[in-house]
């Protein structure tokens, strides 16, 4: 019996000095938790995320920055340019590097769907990054514990690399279209057709070309000239042909609902007015879009007005003090969003990340000055009239649905004629040639087609160029200023202090100061 009891305790011991032998990164691994997933899945994250850069202030602060809308209850928002620190989009960007590792284990070869749309989204989120604050880290970035502490780049030195993934992006997607070797698929946006995801990098990079206007005499950016090649090469650069392309956002009836739906009509349907920037732009040109996003004031059907005369359309100033903002809109002196058009229906407009009005725009914007040959008036008519048509405006009859008393879901039907003929034949609106009244006409319509889409983008041109005028005063903060750039996030300055330190003075003279102008903007 002791020889036995022996055995057994000398058998146990052995059973635990072995287990204790495993080694740790095996003991510590959850067997219930996954360490891979197919690309396929790691892309409708990823593509959900780049929604959430643009679209997720499809209906509050990037809007009313836009100086689209105001708000007039200070409970849910004013209307201050009071920014402080932005988000970056690393932890996206590491998913892009996991979706591409994922392909590469699948079997895939190097050039494949997933990493030609990786480098795309590299684009997209590194270029919004810079845009938003200036230098970042980008050579140094994305390798985990191998670098804690990156290096910035110069914001000039980001853009020519979102560049170069751009034309890779490119090449590799047509020569995976010509041999037919698509592997694609969870694709939300484009139903894994890389031919128009080809169309949307082109599209984009000419976005990314005009936002750098101001560095046109660049020799290594060469903005006129890629610009130029893009329109001279349709075949290599394929372009967006028709709203069927755009890059767009497509809600349904259950868990992605319109922003704005009946759920929260009683919310902020009355708590956010048009503003004059973006309303009184519409009024002066007699522009129908007018009957489609805004409703008349009650005010001025009360004083006689008929709702369909502009002149019933009011929108409040962006830099009036909130409180006189709130007690006119109460008092039916503002026009509000359409209600009828905005929250009665769960599903709405799609949401346009990237899309063919403003492509338009922008080729029109780049014949204007001069980068290249060709007719900036047929592109900028096209833009005008493809807006119109996703309003589902028309030549003749149009009806169209809002409330002209300000009652609670109370809408009526009118009829208005559309001419666009008669609409283009107004001075302010014909095209005045490549010249600077031509530039004004290009960029106050596509500041009008860009009402709630494409996230922030309306404020950038704006901050490039100028126009339109935006309103500043005491509602708007900020010393009557409108700011030039957030803050970097404070996981910057908190963990890699140096590098930090670093980029803000030589960008800024060591102030991360909003009002600041970094280097895309001298």
């Amino acid at each position: 019996m002791k020889i036995s009891k022996l055995y057994i305790l000398v058998a146990a011991a052995l059973f635990t000095f072995t287990s204790c032998e495993r080694p740790f990164d095996e003991l510590e691994k959850d067997p219930n938790r996954p360490t891979s997933a197919p690309a396929s899945l790691v892309l409708g994250g990823i593509l959900n995320d780049v929604y959430g850069i643009y679209g997720s202030g499809a209906w509050n602060d990037s809007q009313r920055y836009n100086q689209y809308f105001a708000s007039n209850y200070n409970y849910y928002a004013t209307n201050e340019y009071t920014w402080t620190q932005t988000g970056f989009q690393f932890t996206t960007l590491k998913n892009v590097v996991k979706m591409e590792e994922e392909a590469k284990k699948a079997g895939l070869p190097d050039v494949n769907a997933y990493s030609a749309i990786g480098k795309f989204m590299r684009a997209v989120m590194f270029e919004n990054m810079t845009k938003r604050v200036g230098d970042l880290p980008l050579a140094d970035a994305l390798k985990g514990l191998e670098n804690q502490t990156p290096k910035y780049n110069t914001q000039k030195e980001v853009y020519v690399q979102v560049l170069k993934w751009l034309d890779d992006a490119n090449t590799d997607m047509a020569s995976l279209v010509a041999k037919g070797d698509n592997n694609l698929q969870g694709d939300i946006y484009y139903g894994n057709s890389l031919s128009k995801w080809q169309k949307a990098v082109n599209a984009f990079k000419l976005r990314v070309l005009i936002s750098l206007s101001a560095k046109d005499t660049d020799t290594d950016l060469n903005v006129k000239a890629r610009f130029a090649e893009v329109l001279a090469n349709p075949s290599k650069f394929p372009l967006m042909a028709g709203m069927d392309d755009n890059l767009q956002y497509v809600y349904n009836n259950s868990f992605n609902k319109y922003n704005r739906n009946p759920d929260n009509f009683g919310q902020n349907a009355t708590r956010e007015n048009m503003s004059s920037t973006y309303l009184g732009t519409l009024t002066s040109l007699k522009d129908p879009r007018t009957f489609v996003v805004s409703e008349p004031a009650p005010a001025k059907i009360k004083a006689g007005l008929a709702p369909t005369d502009f002149a019933a359309f009011v929108g409040a100033p962006m830099g009036e003090d909130l409180a006189i903002m709130s007690s006119k809109a109460n008092q039916g002196e503002y026009s509000f969003q359409n209600r009828k058009h905005y929250y009665t229906t769960y599903t709405g407009e799609p949401f346009i990340m990237v899309g063919y009005p403003e492509m338009l725009f922008n080729i029109a914007e780049g014949l204007n000055r001069g980068w290249a040959t060709g007719n900036a008036e047929t592109y900028y008519t096209q833009g005008i009239q493809s807006s119109w048509a996703f309003y589902g405006l028309k030549d003749g009859a149009n009806d169209v649905f809002f409330s002209a008393d300000g009652g609670y879901k109370s809408f009526n039907t009118y009829a208005v004629a559309v001419n666009y003929a008669d609409y283009y034949a107004q001075a302010a609106v014909k095209y005045a040639g490549n010249n600077a009244n031509g530039l004004k006409q290009v960029l106050t319509q596509k500041y009008l087609a860009m009402f709630q889409q494409s996230g922030m983008e309306a404020w950038y041109n704006q901050r490039r160029t100028g126009i339109p005028t935006f309103d500043v005063g005491p509602g708007t903060g900020n010393s009557q200023r409108i700011p030039k750039r957030w803050q970097y996030p404070t996981t910057e300055s908190a963990y890699n202090a140096q590098n930090y330190k670093s980029a803000i003075t030589s960008q800024y003279g060591g102030q991360d100061d909003i009002n600041a102008s970094m280097w895309l903007l001298k």
